[in-house]
This record gives C-alpha cells, sequence and structure tokens, in this order.
C-alpha cells in the first residue's frame, strides 16, 4: 500500500507549467476539432472561395491585455502549484514517520497510520484535479481571463471578414498545415488595425 500512495506522491511533484503546457495541448485540440468540424459542417470548399489566413497567436502576443492576463494566469497557477509542494512535503513527512515508527506499532495502530496516509494522499491528487485537471480551476481561470480577448479577436477577424467578403479565414498558430501561403493572403496585421493594436 506504502509503495501505491509513494508512487502516487511521486506525480504530484511535477511542475505546474508541465501541467498547464498539457492543459494547452488539451485546449489546441479541442479548438482543432472545433475549427475543422465548422469546415466540414458548412461544407466550405477552398476551390472558387475568397479566404484568408491569420496567426492568432501572433495577433495575441501583440496585445498588452493578452500578455497582462496570461502573467496573472501563471501566477495564480503557481500559487495554487506552491500549495500543492506544501501538503505534498507534509505528507512525505508523515510517510518518513510511519517508516521509521512502523517496527513499534501495534497492527491496529499500523492500520489506522496507513488509512491516514491514504486519505491524506487521496485529499491532494483531488486537489491536483480540481486545480489543474481537465476543466478544473485554471480551466475555468483560464476562461475567465483569455477567453474574452480571444472573443475580441474573434469579433474582430468576423467584422474584416463581413467588410472584405471572405468565406472563410485559416488560423495557422492552430496547427493547420499549410505547405505554401502568398503572404498577402495574412490578414494578421489588419485585425491588429481592427483592434486598435500598434506596432
Amino acid at each position: 500500500m506504502h509503495q501505491d500512495l509513494h508512487s502516487c506522491s511521486d506525480l504530484s511533484r511535477n511542475n505546474y507549467k508541465y501541467k498547464i503546457a498539457i492543459f494547452n495541448i488539451k485546449f489546441k485540440q479541442m479548438k482543432k476539432l472545433i475549427i475543422v468540424a465548422s469546415i466540414l459542417m458548412f461544407g466550405i470548399s477552398m476551390q472558387a472561395q475568397k479566404y484568408a489566413i491569420i496567426d492568432t497567436r501572433y495577433i495575441l502576443d501583440k496585445m498588452n491585455e493578452y500578455g497582462q492576463a496570461q502573467k496573472q494566469l501563471d501566477d495564480i497557477a503557481a500559487d495554487w502549484q506552491k500549495d500543492i509542494d506544501a501538503k505534498q512535503t507534509g505528507l512525505d513527512r508523515m510517510y518518513k514517520d510511519y517508516e521509521a515508527e512502523q517496527v513499534m506499532l501495534s497492527d491496529e495502530l499500523k492500520k489506522k497510520r496507513e488509512d491516514q496516509l491514504f486519505v491524506k494522499e487521496k485529499e491532494l491528487r483531488d486537489l491536483q484535479r480540481q486545480r489543474f485537471g481537465f476543466e478544473g480551476d485554471l480551466f475555468k481561470k483560464r476562461q475567465e481571463l483569455i477567453k474574452p480577448i480571444q472573443d475580441k479577436v474573434f469579433n474582430a477577424v468576423q467584422k474584416l471578414s463581413v467588410a472584405r467578403g471572405y468565406d472563410f479565414v485559416l488560423d495557422k498558430s492552430e496547427g493547420i498545415t499549410i505547405i505554401f501561403a502568398d503572404p498577402k493572403l495574412d490578414k494578421s496585421e489588419d485585425v491588429l488595425r481592427e483592434l486598435g493594436v500598434r506596432n
């Protein structure tokens, strides 16, 4: 049992940036599926259609409010990770104390201490899932801080698309493979102008 618990405790030592990276990969995969599904749903064909290409990563990186929101998100995640690390340190201490004392404990006391370790380990894993799990606190906080900025970019792209008569717009930052594109098709700077962002 101790070995199982200890292997679980090793998982909790992961750096929060790794967890954020995993979260961002899942988030991007969802966005890619939505983009592909939208294209399929509307039956858009690239032939005889007017289209443009943008780079939302480039656009967001140029926006001060996005940088500030991302920093705030990173700071919140770092604070949550510190709390988890502190709880992990306490749990590790409990393990060491148990290992040192178990030879002197009765079977009943051993069972009691092991149950305590199991409960503490479960609480720690639950906290990790709550903070960094799929659709956990980090996801919700990202929705709160980042999504309004992404929506602003989306609205600017939509406005530009309607004004210029684009049938659809591809985002090259989201993993859609574009072997070649005429630089004239990249309208990222136009979107930035629409947002009022100056280079």
